[in-house]
């Protein structure tokens, strides 16, 4: 304890600037301000969250010195290790602490455990196993750091906790490389405070000297503080960012369990022997389908029979699938232009397109084909409907119809018969053309779907508005041109 009258040596996190603190103060000596509404045409997925950055702190100093609910301490299985950090845990702690130790028995990589902090400002210390670092196991390095710092926040909110300090969890004995390690770091942070921010108040990140230029080099990247800040870190974003969650994603290596491996879902059992054989084996003899030279003649002349065309068909799609899933397509799910949200007046799935995010011109368009049919394979196979956000698109975000119309032409039957609705807000009289055309000369069955949505008050009346995840920039265009979202708007003729 500290002498009588003595300051304290503990640091209060009230007392500690913000991460975005330094950044205004620099503003205000430039004589600028941050950008307030920059016209971007592709968000990041880790958009500027004033909210967010508020709870976050940048501090270079030991972790267990600071005045939080808890601090986290880097172990090993034991819950002995000998580092930097567990040493000057254990120094101000007093020898309580590895009589607390003792009845844990140990903890396993990746997990967390909570002890009481003692002598320590903290009230809490949790505990955590960072793994060991080999390039060739790299993915398991990844997914146990991401356990890491996901189940020391878990335990934070059950725990009702208001600040948490965290060290730099991978150690130099254990050999994470500190960039990559400081990706998942952030990351994960960022997504949990996205879906779990009330819980926390502040989120501390202790450094050292060595850390300290990483941790600065990388936080813009998931914590923007501006619309311009957010614009300038985009390009250094890496491939890889994870779930919804922050997870680090190997599509190769999900693994899809079907009732009966190698068959559709939606395939149904009374189609007997033959439905199951004309999905083995890759080649015309083992597919028990004769000559498929002939067969693709006899396309081309027009002369093969509807079943066998629907075969055809399911074939190709099928190949489509197995790509999409064994492709890296990070770079388009970061562009978060489709997603899942909640369900419709009448309990079907929702599935949002955002055209505003869509880069055309800058993206690998069969890339963005085969994340289409990666996110929505599964989807259609029961009834859904699609929200396509037109606002603020532009010629720069306009999807070709050549491209909508291949899409329509590869995708499985599912798709469109379990398509109920296609709901096109914020349309513009040029797109109303657009699509009227599309629907009426290049594709069929799709333009009784389509219902065009002016305002949000009338996608609410099909959709309640807690089931929708909207991006800001939706909400603030609709504020502006119908005014509040919940005044009183005549129901939709098309709804």
């Amino acid at each position: 304890m500290d002498p009588l009258g003595a300051p304290s040596q503990f640091v209060d996190v009230d007392s500690l600037p913000g991460w975005s603190d330094a950044y205004e103060a620099e503003q205000l000596d430039c004589h600028q301000s941050p950008v307030e509404k920059a016209r971007v045409d592709v968000r990041s997925p880790f958009p500027y969250r004033k909210d967010i950055n508020e709870k976050i702190i940048l501090w270079k100093g030991d972790v267990a010195l600071l005045n939080c609910t808890a601090i986290v301490n880097t172990s090993n299985e034991t819950l002995i290790d000998k580092n930097p950090v567990s040493e000057s845990i254990f120094m101000h702690a007093g020898p309580d602490l590895k009589d607390e130790l003792q009845k844990l028995k140990g903890c396993r990589t990746g997990e967390a455990k909570l002890t009481k902090g003692f002598n320590l400002a903290a009230r809490f210390i949790i505990h955590t196993v960072g793994p060991k670092y080999k390039s060739r196991y790299r993915t398991a390095a990844e997914s146990s750091l991401y356990s890491c710092y996901r189940n020391v926040l878990q335990l934070a909110k059950e725990q009702a906790m208001c600040s948490i300090g965290f060290c730099v969890i991978n150690t130099l004995k254990r050999c994470y490389p500190l960039e990559d390690a400081t990706h998942i770091a952030l990351r994960t942070v960022r997504r949990f405070l996205e879906v779990h921010g009330e819980t926390l108040e502040k989120v501390v990140f202790a450094v050292s000297e060595l850390e300290e230029a990483t941790y600065q080099k990388l936080l813009p990247l998931y914590f923007p503080r501006s619309l311009e800040e957010e614009v300038q870190s985009l390009p250094y974003l890496p491939a890889d960012i994870g779930n919804a969650e922050g997870e680090p994603v190997v599509p190769e290596r999900q693994i899809r369990i079907t009732e009966k491996p190698g068959i559709p879902d939606d395939a149904s059992d009374e189609e007997g022997l033959e439905a199951d054989l004309s999905f083995i084996g890759s080649h015309a003899f083992a597919r028990m389908e004769g000559d498929v030279d002939k067969q693709r003649r006899l396309i081309l002349q027009g002369q093969l029979s509807e079943a066998a065309l629907q075969k055809q068909h399911q074939r190709n799609y099928n190949r489509w699938l197995c790509q999409a899933r064994a492709e890296d397509l990070s770079d388009i799910a970061s562009l978060k232009a489709l997603y899942q949200t909640g369900v419709d007046n009448c309990g079907r799935t929702v599935m949002v397109v955002v055209g505003r995010n869509i880069p055309v011109t800058l993206i690998d368009m069969e890339k963005a084909l085969l994340y289409f049919i990666h996110v929505m394979d599964h989807i259609a196979v029961k009834e859904y409907v699609l929200v396509y956000f037109h606002t603020l698109t532009n010629d720069y975000n306009q999807l070709d119809s050549n491209f909508l119309k291949k899409l329509y032409d590869v995708v499985d039957a599912k798709y469109k018969r379990n398509l109920k609705a296609l709901y096109f807000v914020h349309p513009t009289f040029r797109s109303k053309v657009s699509a009227w055309f599309f629907t009426t000369f290049t594709v069929s069955g799709l333009k009784d779907k389509i219902h065009y949505v002016e305002s949000l008050q009338q996608l609410f009346t099909a959709i309640p508005p807690e089931q929708m995840d909207l991006p800001p920039f939706v909400l603030e265009y609709d504020a502006r041109e119908n005014g509040p979202y919940y005044s009183s708007y005549p129901p939709s003729p098309d709804l």
